[in-house]
């Protein structure tokens, strides 16, 4: 089963739907004891990077999650989601992360607005809203079906900058380029909205669940894009 982490804070329903609609199962969870039993995970969310945290850890599912990621199992982070994977933001001060990744989550350098005013060049609009392009900097299997440059939907004013320039996945161009996607192994995280963003979205999201359920369409996938980790046998009694 595919759970996405209800922690207060999120696009629960609409990722949920996006996977059904596709004809997989998934459902929301924010008991960390699912997490850690889950086949794969997803953490979506909007707001505040030091309030999710927060949230997160008073259900311990920040343990949960790390202890999920650790072992090998598929991981989706989506906007929010994937800015948590980092070490810290500088949103509202410095707001310690998950740490999966190290890094740090920073504000778009630009003009703040309350509307949308078209004298304001788009380039240098925060928040970041709309539809923009996605460029492909390696080839993350989750985008394997997606051709380079789809246009994906984004709200945003935060973004985060990895330590290790390999794990950029994708760039998109906001007044100068930023990391929009990052892959590593078992984890795929976007800064986008794979739920909102119509057929190149529900591609990604259907990358993501078929090698756990098989494909629900005609056309044959891939190996699966995630290999899990080998894992220790169970002590016996006596041992």
């Amino acid at each position: 089963m595919i759970h996405i982490v209800d922690y207060g804070m999120g696009n629960l329903r609409s990722v949920e739907k996006a996977f059904h609609k596709l004809g997989y199962p998934a459902t929301v969870t924010n008991a960390s004891a699912v997490i850690r039993s889950a086949d794969a995970v997803v953490l979506p969310g909007v707001g505040a990077f030091g309030r999710a945290m927060e949230a997160l850890q008073a259900k311990n599912l920040d343990t949960a999650l790390r202890w999920h990621i650790e072992r090998g199992k598929p991981f989706l982070g989506i906007c929010l989601g994937l800015q948590l994977l980092f070490s810290q933001s500088e949103e509202f001060g410095n707001q310690q992360g998950l740490g999966i990744f190290p890094g740090k989550v920073v504000r778009f350098r630009g003009t703040r607005f309350e509307r949308v005013d078209p004298r304001i060049p788009a380039e240098l609009r925060i928040p970041h809203m709309g539809w923009n392009e996605v460029r492909k900097v390696k080839e993350p299997p989750l985008l394997a079906p997606t051709p380079d440059k789809s246009m994906f939907y984004f709200v945003h004013s935060y973004y985060p900058v990895p330590d290790d320039p390999s794990l950029v996945a994708t760039l998109t161009d906001h007044g100068g380029y930023f990391c929009s996607s990052v892959w590593k192994d078992n984890v795929f995280a976007c800064q986008f909205h794979p739920e909102k963003s119509g057929p190149a979205g529900l591609a990604v999201l259907e990358q993501f669940a078929t090698p756990l359920y098989g494909p629900r369409r005609a056309v044959e996938k891939e190996e699966p894009w995630f290999q899990p980790r080998p894992q220790p046998p169970r002590p016996q009694p006596g041992w």
